[in-house]
């Protein structure tokens, strides 16, 4: 207010004599202060210059004389937020003043984070600074805050605040020795915005400062003044007699007294006004400049330059001409403001200075790192920037390596996550009740995998890959098929070719002795038949050996399917061969003409052609071709004949099941009728056999996967055909080859009379 009254007097808007007329007032740092400069100083008019804190004010009508020695806030919250996700720090708590300013954050801010996938711990207000007897609440608030901030799992915390705030957070940690908290929870990573810096009061000159140690805070983009140490190395209260504040310094600073300050019988050691303030520890004097020191400087710049080019004007000629003074000249300066916000320029350190049209600075942040000493110095070492004037993958930079980080840490990149990052092979799963950064960690369910850290949910591998024992890659899957290099393929091989050749040798005995009575009777064509059926079945199992192709999936089941067919109806045109020919040998009986070669034949044409039309149908409607599965085996792609219809495919096995049972019941019905050479025994325990396998095939065929199942229908061919090549015929080999006296007639007549 004494800016606008008459020199020495202190009466508002009364003039005479010698007057203040301000050009410009710049000011701060704290926002109340530049609260009351914008609602005393907009009413004159006057030109505003604002370094530190702004407060929030009237856009429309205060706007106009402000400027702003800050770069829009939006730039530094948006840098915060970039630091954080840089370095993955989810998990952080806030602390804000009481302020319009903290409201601000709080509303506008702490969205904006929790979008970007931020979480918050706690956001607490920072005690005010009060001077009234409510100390004792204001103290015990500080206790619950510590309490809240020293206990939590965050190790990144936001401070918003101003100037000030640095006191109070000198408090926190001698709160810290009160309460005994363990060291190791200590250590926190302090991230404070440009608003702050630091101060303190005399009370806290020999307070640890061990807490800044680590801590990133931001700062407006300066560069070193050239001579400002030379210029501080020179100030003394000897030189600077008309400045009072000097001397008050000086005596606080260097804990001195000068002669003319001791009264009411003060002593103390003497100031000489020599003392260097180069020899001062950084937390009581600092011999650089800050980034408000920068600021003030910058403003200085800029008053300088619109006064320049508004004297420089055809304004400035307009007014001495038409108004012939200077005094009109001071009556509109409050003009000034619009030049400075047009006016773009370099001050002394080559930093470019300039105004956006909300008045505020355009300009950047450096990023600071503090690193603290034991002599209660500390060094602000700029570790990156934040430049909007580029383009915009180049507007956060930092150098982590030259980030020195709280002991606690051991120069180890913090971690500020609610939990565990989810490691490979898991994924996170949400926790009831808590915020969304806070989550357990689940392993991915089978046949799914997570190949990087922190993954949602769990993705499934392609259908020719599985997943690794880790479930954290996915391994491509080997073809498999029964083949005839490995020991599987290469023993039922073997087994084939070994039961081919005592078929061929059954038959060729057979044939050899063809005129013998026990290979003539039951049907000689019958048991050549069947021999030559037997041996194409085991021949056939062949076709499920290999590499699966067109044609032999084609083949292998309709001739599998064919061929068992009239092997077993010649079983079957036996067994009625048989119960006929007992039935002949009955006086009077009309069976006679039943019997015969054709009776045999059309047997087993007809049932054959039976088997043979249900394939051809098969093979017209959805014939059988080579296919992949890729489900069954886990590992492995499987190189199969999919059956095409697998009702077709249940049919033939069916329709042979019905020939086998029938075959089956007739030779039971007939095993105690009398048989010269007791072949109805024989079928019995064949059919037996044969119907045995193949009722245990269908459950084993069903419940074996890949390569397997194929193994599983071949082992059933080979011993069915075996079963029926034993039974029936290695008891008349036996004879034929081993007790060849018993394969004659008189035996036979023998036999017959016995009957």
């Amino acid at each position: 207010m004494e800016l606008f009254s008459t020199q020495g007097r202190f009466i508002p808007n009364y003039k005479c004599d010698s007057q203040k007329n301000p050009v410009a007032v710049i000011g701060g740092p704290i926002s109340e202060v530049c609260l009351h400069m914008a609602d005393i100083l907009c009413i004159y008019k006057t030109p505003q210059f604002i370094y530190g804190s702004a407060p929030v004010i009237d856009k429309e009508t205060q706007a106009v004389f402000y400027h702003q020695m800050f770069p829009n806030l939006e730039c530094q919250y948006k840098a915060i937020l970039q630091m954080l996700l840089y370095f993955k720090w989810t998990w952080i708590g806030v602390m804000s003043g009481h302020d319009d300013n903290g409201e601000r954050l709080e509303q506008n801010v702490v969205p904006m984070f929790v979008q970007q996938g931020i979480c918050f711990d706690f956001i607490l207000r920072i005690p005010k600074m009060s001077y009234s007897n409510d100390i004792d609440d204001m103290v015990e608030e500080g206790f619950e805050i510590n309490k809240v901030v020293m206990g939590s799992t965050v190790n990144a915390l936001v401070i918003h605040g101003e100037i000030d705030t640095m006191i109070i957070l000198r408090i926190f940690p001698r709160l810290s020795e009160y309460e005994d908290i363990p060291t190791k929870k200590k250590g926190k990573v302090w991230i404070m915005t440009a608003q702050m810096d630091f101060i303190s009061i005399p009370l806290q000159r020999d307070w640890n400062i061990d807490f800044l140690h680590g801590a990133i805070s931001f700062a407006v983009h300066s560069s070193e003044v050239l001579g400002f140490q030379k210029f501080l190395q020179m100030r003394n209260p000897t030189m600077e007699k008309e400045d009072g504040f000097i001397q008050v310094f000086w005596e606080q600073a260097f804990g001195c007294l000068f002669p003319n300050s001791m009264v009411n019988g003060q002593f103390g050691e003497i100031c000489t006004g020599e003392e260097k303030l180069e020899t001062l520890p950084a937390s009581v004097f600092e011999m650089s400049m800050t980034g408000h020191s920068y600021s003030v400087y910058t403003a200085v710049y800029a008053v300088a330059h619109a006064l320049h080019v508004m004297h420089s004007s055809k304004f400035r000629r307009r007014v001495l001409v038409n108004e012939g003074g200077l005094k009109c000249w001071n009556q509109q300066l409050w003009k000034l403001n619009h030049f400075v916000k047009s006016m773009s320029f370099n001050n002394s350190v080559g930093g470019k200075v300039s105004f956006n049209q909300h008045g505020e600075l355009e300009a950047g942040f450096d990023i600071i790192n503090w690193v603290t000493f034991r002599n209660q110095s500390f060094h602000r070492a700029k570790v990156g920037k934040i430049d909007p004037m580029v383009p915009q993958e180049e507007v956060f930079t930092i150098c982590e390596e030259a980030i020195v980080w709280p002991s606690r840490f051991n120069q180890v990149q913090p971690l500020s996550l609610c939990n565990a990052n989810c490691l490979l092979g898991y994924h996170k799963a949400e926790k009831e009740g808590k915020p969304f950064c806070c989550y357990d960690c689940l392993l991915c369910p089978e046949g799914k995998i997570s190949n990087q850290t922190e993954m949602d949910d769990c993705f499934q591998c392609p259908q020719d890959h599985y997943t690794n024992m880790d479930q954290d890659s996915c391994i491509p899957k080997n073809i498999s098929f029964l083949s005839f290099g490995e020991p599987l393929g290469i023993t039922l091989a073997s087994c084939v070719l070994f039961f081919s050749v005592i078929t061929t040798l059954v038959l060729w005995i057979f044939i050899k002795h063809r005129d013998t009575p026990i290979v003539k009777a039951n049907n000689r064509n019958l048991t050549y038949t069947l021999l030559i059926s037997l041996l194409l079945s085991f021949l056939c199992a062949l076709l499920f050996v290999g590499r699966p192709e067109k044609v032999m999936c084609l083949l292998r089941q309709t001739a599998f399917g064919i061929i068992f067919s009239v092997a077993v109806s010649s079983v079957l045109a036996k067994t009625i061969t048989v119960v006929l020919a007992f039935m002949v040998t009955k006086p009077g009986s009309s069976m006679r003409k039943w019997v015969g070669k054709r009776q045999a034949t059309f047997i087993v044409l007809s049932c054959s052609f039976i088997q043979a039309t249900l394939c051809t149908l098969w093979l017209a409607a959805s014939p059988p071709f080579p296919d992949f599965d890729m489900h069954s085996m886990n590992k492995e792609i499987v190189l199969e004949c999919n059956e095409g219809s697998v009702t077709m495919f249940y049919c033939v096995l069916g329709y042979m099941s019905l020939l086998a049972t029938v075959s089956f019941t007739v030779a039971f019905l007939a095993r105690k009728l009398p048989d010269s050479f007791n072949e109805a025994k024989f079928i019995t325990f064949s059919m037996l056999v044969f119907c045995s396998v193949w009722l245990s095939f269908v459950p084993t065929y069903l419940s074996t996967k890949g390569k397997y199942m194929v193994a599983v229908e071949i082992f059933s061919i080979l011993a069915s055909s075996a079963g029926l090549l034993g039974c029936i015929f290695f008891p008349k080999c036996y004879i034929i080859v081993v007790r060849p006296e018993l394969n004659n007639r008189e035996q036979l007549r023998k036999r017959n009379g016995h009957i």
